[in-house]
C-alpha cells in the first residue's frame, strides 16, 4: 500500500500519469493498475483523468494529506529503528530561515556534531511557509521559525541599521525579496521607498554597508557588524520589533533519537545573545 500512496502522490504533484509513471521509473500501464488498486481499497475515485492530464477529486485531495502523514511516518519508523539497533549512527533533517541557519544554529550544531559525530545533517534554509510544508510532508525532523505555534526557542528582534558614512534620515530601505523580515517591513514600515530585494541576508548587508539605504534585520544577524563600525543602529520609534523563533516539529514521540537529541539541545540553549559583543553603536541623523 505505500508504494500505492507514493504513486498516488506522484500524481497528484504533477498532474499527469505519464509524468507520475516516469518519475516513479514505472510503465504507464503500471502506475494505472497501482491507482486501480487504491481506489479500490477507498472505494472511491480519486482522479479525474482527461485530456489536459490528472485532478484531483474530492476524495484525492482529502487523501493528500494522510498520504503524506502515513508515508512519513514509515520513514521515521525506519529511521528510529535503525538508529536504536545501530545499523548507522542517525540523521537529522533541520530546516530554518537565513539568521538562524546563518547566525544562531552554527554554533549549536557544531557543539552537537562534537558529542555526536556520527550524525549526518541537512539543514535547509528557507522561509517559514516551506518550512512547514516540508516538516509536514516529512522531508524534515525539526525546524525553526517564526510562527504561532511550537516551542519557543528564543526571542529575536529586528532592528533599523545603516552604514555609518550614510545619513539614514529618508534613505531608501534594502530588504528581502520574500520571508517574515519582509513581512514585517510591510506592516511597519508601509509605502517607504525600497531600493533594493534581495535573497539573503549577507547580500543585505553587504550593499547596506556599502551605503546604498538602511535594513530592518535581525540583531543577532548585524552585532558583529555593529561592534566593529561598519554598520551603526539607527533609532526608531517603531524598533526593536520583538519576534520569537520556535522550534516545531511533528511531536516528540515522532522524532528520530539524533532529531530528539538536538532538540533536548536546542531548548537547553534559549540563552538569546552572546554577552562578550560591545554595546551597539546607534545611528545620529545629520543636520
Amino acid at each position: 500500500m505505500l508504494d500505492e500512496l507514493r504513486h498516488f502522490l506522484l500524481i497528484a504533484e504533477h498532474g499527469t500519469f505519464t509524468e507520475g509513471a516516469r518519475r516513479a521509473h514505472l510503465s504507464q500501464p503500471a502506475l494505472s493498475a497501482s491507482i486501480q488498486r487504491l481506489e479500490a481499497h477507498f472505494s472511491a475515485q480519486l482522479f479525474h483523468r482527461g485530456p489536459g492530464g490528472a485532478t484531483l477529486t474530492a476524495a484525492g485531495a482529502a487523501l493528500v494529506p494522510r498520504a503524506q502523514a502515513a508515508i512519513a511516518a514509515i520513514a521515521d519508523g525506519q529511521r528510529a529503528v535503525a538508529e536504536v539497533v545501530g545499523l548507522h549512527a542517525g540523521s537529522v533533517r533541520l530546516g530554518a530561515g537565513a539568521t538562524a541557519c546563518t547566525y544562531l544554529l552554527p554554533p549549536i550544531l557544531a557543539a552537537f556534531r562534537a558529542k555526536h559525530r556520527g550524525v549526518r545533517f541537512l539543514l535547509r534554509e528557507a522561509t517559514a511557509d516551506r518550512v512547514l510544508d516540508d516538516l509536514h510532508a516529512g522531508e524534515l525532523d525539526l525546524g525553526v521559525v517564526t510562527v504561532d505555534e511550537g516551542e519557543l526557542w528564543r526571542d529575536d528582534e529586528l532592528i533599523l541599521v545603516a552604514s555609518p558614512e550614510i545619513d539614514p534620515a529618508g534613505a531608501p530601505f534594502v530588504t528581502f525579496s520574500a520571508g517574515t523580515t519582509r513581512v514585517l517591513l510591510e506592516q511597519h514600515f508601509p509605502g517607504v521607498e525600497i531600493v533594493m530585494e534581495l535573497g539573503s541576508i549577507a547580500a543585505v548587508k553587504g550593499n547596506v554597508r556599502a551605503g546604498i539605504g538602511v535594513a530592518l534585520v535581525s540583531r543577532a544577524a548585524v552585532e558583529h557588524d555593529i561592534a566593529a563600525g561598519r554598520l551603526v543602529e539607527v533609532p526608531h520609534p517603531k524598533t526593536p520589533l520583538p519576534r520569537a523563533l520556535r522550534l516545531v516539529h511533528r511531536g516528540v514521540d515522532r522524532l528520530p533519537p539524533a532529531a530528539a537529541k538536538l532538540r533536548e539541545m536546542l531548548l537547553a540553549t534559549r540563552d538569546p545573545r552572546p554577552a562578550a559583543l560591545s554595546k551597539p553603536r546607534r545611528a545620529k541623523a545629520r543636520r
